[in-house]
């Protein structure tokens, strides 16, 4: 009897959520194997690539440069920081500098455009 690909991607494409996963199941119970450990030999295998698989949680936002409107960037970085006058003025003659470190993406995302919108340079990274 041959294998039909078709018909089985067909039923698959078919199953419900919980089909599916009771068949990922059987298929770990069979054959001995893991569905976890197959994705980091896919990867070039180690566990640098599993490491490198998973995404980034926490991102550093860094002023690259103030810009033509160094004031409305300063007042951008003492909403973002909570930061004195003075330490603002620093933080933004000093750049690039980070200003934002290990927060999260949409955070992150958020006090980059506030920066941008004030006229600085701002990455993530």
């Amino acid at each position: 009897m041959a294998f039909d690909k078709d018909a089985f991607l067909t039923a698959l494409d078919s199953m419900s959520v919980m089909e599916l996963n009771d068949l990922v199941k059987a298929i770990e119970e069979k054959f001995g194997v893991s569905a976890a450990s197959m994705a980091a030999p896919a990867q070039g295998g180690g566990g640098a690539a599993a490491a490198a698989v998973e995404e980034k949680t926490e991102f550093n936002v860094v002023l690259l440069e103030a810009g033509a409107n160094k004031v409305g960037v300063i007042k951008a970085v003492r909403e973002l920081t909570g930061l004195g006058l003075k330490e603002a003025k620093d933080l933004v003659d000093g750049a690039p500098k980070n200003v934002k470190e290990a927060i999260a993406k949409a955070d992150a995302e958020a006090a980059v455009k506030k920066l941008v919108e004030a006229g600085a340079k701002a990455e993530l990274k």
